[in-house]
């Protein structure tokens, strides 16, 4: 844990970018996520992501590695989705442990790697932790605003035993990321919390919410403000928002969190807004440039790339990173 905290000191780390996005480029068949294992599975697995980790490792070690050669100090495991909610669109529930287990150790090999030929720059490995696809505070169903579709306690249990298998599996940090219910993101913590008590550990823990519009609020309904207090009572290694905006529009939100936060801050835009296809359409020259200004401005300590950002992206990403002075924060004793 202290080597991430040290290294933070001293520069701005570059986190990688879109996994998804990496492996559209596969063009994976529905055979190719089956692979053997899985050839006579009774559920649909085309687009389970989760399971290439599995199902086609070399792909996903891959992605890894081309975002180290980009630069990337730090990658995020294959683990989206990876929790029995998630899961339970494929009737997968059972593979849990294994999928984040797997994603862990595929991660962190290659991590070793880059590490052993280059100990000046050590590489790090991030458990993603997704929001998985309810919503503790909201109802699905306008005409019972009252239900809802999870509870505390499922989220709780869901991720704990998704921080177990992506701590076992190697993770050196664990990112619940992409925040849009505040309530399912303490759940997480919570579990967190619990784990790190039973194995008497310290995990350095980063927490990405996402400002779904103009509002400025998560979908949740809160101000950058309030997210914030929600989620400090925890000592965190970093807090920053990804996905949703484009590097443009997510800068005055950051400007915020910066100046009321003394963890490290991170962000990891979007490649710009998806067009009229569902794709990402801004250059990697564009974007840095966006990226320039926060760091002009000493916004981040941990920069990176979400949806529709590639290699190319991160590589562009890295090259101006280096040349600023990260945020200077009050460090944790």
């Amino acid at each position: 844990m202290s080597d991430i905290f040290k290294t933070l000191q001293n520069r701005i780390l570059v986190l990688d970018g879109a996994m998804g996005t990496m492996l559209q480029r596969y063009n994976f068949s529905e055979e190719d996520y089956r692979g053997e294992r899985f050839k006579n599975y009774p559920s649909p697995l085309k687009g389970n992501n989760d399971l290439l980790s599995i199902t086609q490792p070399h792909a996903i070690a891959e992605v890894h590695r081309k975002y180290f050669e980009a630069g990337a100090d730090i990658v995020e495991t294959n683990t989206f989705s990876g929790t029995t909610i998630g899961m339970a669109d494929y009737n997968m529930e059972d593979l849990v442990y294994e999928l984040n287990f797997e994603s862990a150790k595929i991660a962190k090999q290659v991590a070793n790697e880059f590490t052993k030929a280059n100990p000046e720059k050590p590489r790090f490995v991030a458990g993603s932790i997704g929001p998985t696809n309810r919503t503790a505070s909201l109802s699905p169903d306008v005409n019972r605003p009252e239900y809802r579709a999870v509870t505390f306690e499922e989220l709780r249990i869901a991720y704990k035993q998704q921080t177990e298998a992506l701590l076992d599996g190697g993770a050196d940090i664990l990112l619940v990321e992409t925040i849009f219910d505040t309530l399912n993101a303490k759940a997480a913590l919570f579990a967190i919390d619990e784990v790190q008590e039973e194995r008497n550990i310290q995990a350095p823990i980063m927490v990405s919410g996402t400002i779904t519009d103009a509002s400025g609020r998560t979908l949740s309904g809160q101000t950058v403000e309030a997210f914030l207090t929600s989620i400090s009572h925890i000592p965190l290694l970093s807090v920053g928002f990804n996905c949703a905006l484009g590097a443009d529009l997510l800068q005055p939100y950051l400007q915020r969190l910066s100046h009321e936060t003394e963890f490290f801050t991170s962000a990891h835009p979007n490649a710009g807004l998806p067009n009229a296809f569902g794709e990402y359409d801004q250059s990697p020259k564009q974007m840095q440039q966006l990226i320039e200004n926060y760091l002009k401005d000493g916004l981040v300590n941990i920069i990176g790339g979400c949806c529709g950002t590639t290699p190319e992206h991160i590589k562009a990403i890295a090259e101006v990173a280096a040349k600023y002075k990260p945020r200077k924060t009050v460090i944790p004793a």
